[in-house]
């Protein structure tokens, strides 16, 4: 082995010992307790064939999904204005749409009760409006606002970054042939920011799947999602086989979305881009 080859590995190394203890391990043990179980290996299985189950991970990736794509119009559209104008206030504005980073989830939580809960706002203006309290944090409305707040700030900033490095002389270019500014948009725009879009996008649905503590206080049991269904797994029944097996099939699938969301944007750079 030469002395290049030999530095390298022992560069590696401390990453190498680090990754197996703290990721391959527990891995093992997981997986190892998830088909410990009365069910053996079916534990895998029931997240798919068991009703609840299903209907418990349907409801996690659809919310997921949806709350993603919500976040991307909204942060595509403020992220591209942001990067492309200077005014006055813009670092503020910048600072407010950033600063739910700060928030955990517990905060972002009891913003929504106090917005649409038993005592919240919306409650209290459509109660004087209407005569009836309109209350929607405990259902899949609650989450869903909870999500997109808690999701703008980690995709504006991906979104911004993207918007910096579109060369607007193209769609300069475009403009000047007698294109429409939708048109510039739709044929310019859009393709140049497809892979800061799916940048933005796999960072938003993974922080969405793995989500724990926004559905466990809007949740309240009207609506379960994969990972409080593990938490009570683990510990109001101390079913450790079948929580462990829920964790593993949502870091699977959870790899397999970016794995193919990875593959994509690749497929979709140009040839000179992709590394």
């Amino acid at each position: 082995m030469t002395t290049g080859r030999l530095r390298l590995v022992f560069l590696i190394l401390p990453a190498g010992i680090v990754f197996a203890a703290f990721f391959l391990l527990p891995l093992a043990q997981l997986f190892i307790i998830g088909a410990g179980g009365k069910d053996g290996l079916a534990a895998y299985a029931a997240i798919v064939t068991d009703r609840n189950y299903r209907a418990s991970l349907f409801a996690t990736l659809l919310l997921s999904a949806g709350v993603t794509v919500a976040t991307l119009a909204i942060s595509a559209i403020a992220g591209v204005f942001l990067s492309r104008n200077r005014f006055p206030f813009r670092k503020a504005l910048v600072s407010m749409l950033t600063l739910p980073l700060a928030f955990p989830g517990v905060v972002i939580g009891f913003m929504v009760i106090m917005l649409a809960g038993r005592q919240g706002l919306v409650g209290d203006f459509t109660q004087w409006l209407t005569g009836e309290k309109l209350v929607f944090a405990y259902s899949m409305a609650g989450l869903f606002m909870g999500y997109v707040y808690f999701s703008i700030p980690r995709t504006i900033l991906t979104l911004m970054a993207a918007a910096e490095k579109l060369d607007p002389r193209l769609e300069e270019a475009a403009a000047a042939l007698g294109a429409p500014r939708w048109r510039v948009a739709l044929d310019v725009t859009l393709p140049l920011a497809i892979p800061g879009l799916f940048s933005a996008f796999m960072i938003g649905f993974a922080m969405c799947i793995s989500n724990f503590v926004v559905p466990l206080i809007l949740g309240r049991g009207v609506v379960l999602f994969t990972t409080n269904l593990m938490y009570v797994r683990l510990t109001e029944v101390a079913n450790y086989p079948s929580g462990a097996a829920i964790g593993l099939i949502m870091l699977a699938l959870a790899i397999a979305v970016l794995y193919a969301m990875t593959v994509i944007v690749r497929r979709l750079l140009p040839a000179e881009q992709r590394s």
